[in-house]
């Protein structure tokens, strides 16, 4: 018993001891754990490394869903129009971005992004092959694209993203020109605009060109892309002419409706979706809060455009009608594109209502001039990217996302001319050069196709027939002279035409 009362007690005076024993070494320990670890060039590299990889995941997700608007100008196109051309307008939103890669891949990016003048580049014209050591920022660059040396992503990424807008500049075209135009012929001219007029528009404000330099602002298009494509589908319809039957004696204006509702509202959700990439991701960087600001001004622009059009047609037309609606949608998503970053969730409410009102004012004042467009592009994409490129001079707010600083404060906040001025000289500039060099491609693809219109038979009978030698509804489809009665020619020619349609007063 004596010795296990001291074994107890020499446990308990030793426990104590090397408690006191390990008590340094723990703190050195603890010590050693809480000292600050030293950042090291790897540890900064791997994080730069990181955000260039997420910068560009952002990028490309959002060319994807540009790219997938080519379906939503399919969809509306061809609804907008009659069913005997279904097939060469569903044929035409497939092909041009095919063609529109190659072109812009051979020289138009080059054209575009290259160092050159204020025009248009020099440097690295061909096949996007020029120095270029991206995704370095800044001074760091050393290449021969420098306008885009402020995001970090690489080349081909940035190829791609801006590849899949100049593919929409040309869907402009084709729907403006729908149902007379010669396939071949179109595909002449895609070739002139993504290769040289969209490319020169595009250089003077995104390339570093002469209305960069005056401080003009375009955050995602509604000048670069929808203007340009505009200009470029005006220039198109006074070359070609209207439609057989589309305007009458005098003030006569007769109503083509086209043939598929369903698919031309299908094709307006697919384009609002859409342009969740166009606009959001032309921030080229996965910057969350101007994402989200992005996002939301482009979505209340749209709702915006949508009601007020409606109650505009409403009004003036006595019925809401579900076409100039839908173009109505399509109206403020373009009037918002180009101050989408720069300005207020409250005024991106404001530029969508006047945008909705304005495709309807803008359609009616087209037909009165006898400008025939099938599907209303001029009203939506050249009317609205004027007024939209207008509206960030009257808007803008420097404060509103982190994107938004290079902006001026507008005339509404107190900015005077500092944006508006650039706005409106930008505006008068890509009219005069686009609608000029759009005119000269027109004439030079009606030259080498030639002519670009087919013939009045061919247009009574159906695109369809006639230059694909099928139909989008064989088993429902009954061919006829066309849609309207009497006589029609665009040749001097006389041709029958069934009476079928109707006509509708002057607005």
């Amino acid at each position: 018993m004596k010795k296990l009362r001291a074994l107890l007690l020499l446990a308990a005076l030793a426990a104590p001891a090397a408690l006191l024993l390990h008590a340094p070494a723990a703190r050195a320990d603890d010590a050693a754990a809480a000292a600050p670890v030293a950042f090291t060039q790897g540890m900064a590299d791997a994080i730069a490394a990181q955000k260039v990889g997420l910068d560009t995941i952002w990028v490309m997700i959002a060319a994807f869903l540009v790219f997938f608007m080519n379906l939503g100008f399919a969809l509306v196109e061809s609804g907008f129009c009659r069913a005997k051309n279904t097939v060469n307008i569903l044929f035409k939103n497939f092909v041009v971005f095919a063609i529109s890669s190659l072109a812009f891949l051979v020289i138009g990016y080059g054209l575009m992004f290259g160092d050159g003048n204020p025009f248009f580049g020099t440097s690295g014209l061909l096949f996007a092959s020029g120095a270029d050591n991206s995704p370095a920022l800044g001074d760091a660059y050393q290449g021969v694209y420098h306008a885009l040396n402020w995001t970090g992503v690489p080349l081909w990424a940035k190829f791609f993203f801006q590849l899949v807008f100049a593919g929409t500049a040309a869907t402009i075209v084709s729907g403006a020109v729908a149902e007379r135009i010669k396939f071949k012929a179109f595909i002449v001219f895609t070739l002139f605009l993504v290769g040289v007029v969209y490319p020169v528009g595009g250089h003077m404000i995104w390339g570093g060109g002469w209305l960069a330099s005056k401080g003009f602002l375009d955050f995602a298009g509604s000048t670069v892309v929808h203007s340009i494509g505009g200009w470029a589908a005006l220039a198109g319809i006074l070359v070609l002419g209207p439609r057989l039957g589309k305007y009458g004696p005098g003030k006569q204006i007769n109503v083509i409706p086209g043939h598929n509702m369903t698919s031309a509202a299908i094709g307006v959700f697919v384009l609002w979706f859409g342009w969740f990439g166009f606009n959001p991701g032309s921030t080229m960087a996965a910057d969350g809060a101007s994402i989200a600001h992005i996002a939301t001004t482009t979505n209340v622009a749209a709702a915006a455009g949508t009601v007020s059009s409606m109650l505009a047609a409403w009004i003036f037309l006595k019925k809401p009608d579900f076409g100039i609606t839908l173009n109505g949608c399509l109206a403020g998503l373009v009037a918002i594109t180009a101050g989408c970053a720069f300005v207020s969730v409250l005024s991106s409410l404001v530029i969508g209502l006047v945008a909705g009102v304005l495709v309807v004012a803008a359609v009616v004042f087209f037909d009165r001039i006898r400008v025939d467009d099938p599907v209303g592009a001029t009203a939506v994409h050249l009317a609205n990217g004027v007024f939209g490129t207008i509206a960030l001079g009257l808007f803008a707010d420097p404060t509103v996302a982190p994107c938004a600083a290079v902006a001026k404060p507008g005339l509404f906040l107190g900015g005077g001319m500092a944006q508006l001025g650039p706005q409106l000289l930008g505006v008068g500039v890509v009219a005069v050069s686009v609608f000029t060099l759009s005119l000269a491609a027109w004439y030079v693809t009606k030259l080498l196709s030639g002519g670009i219109r087919v013939t009045a038979e061919e247009e009574l009978e159906g695109l369809d027939v006639g230059e694909h030698g099928n139909s989008a509804y064989p088993e429902f489809q009954i061919r006829s002279g066309g849609a309207f009665g009497g006589t029609a020619s665009h040749d001097g020619a006389p041709v029958a035409v069934a009476a079928v349609g109707k006509t509708t007063p002057a607005y």
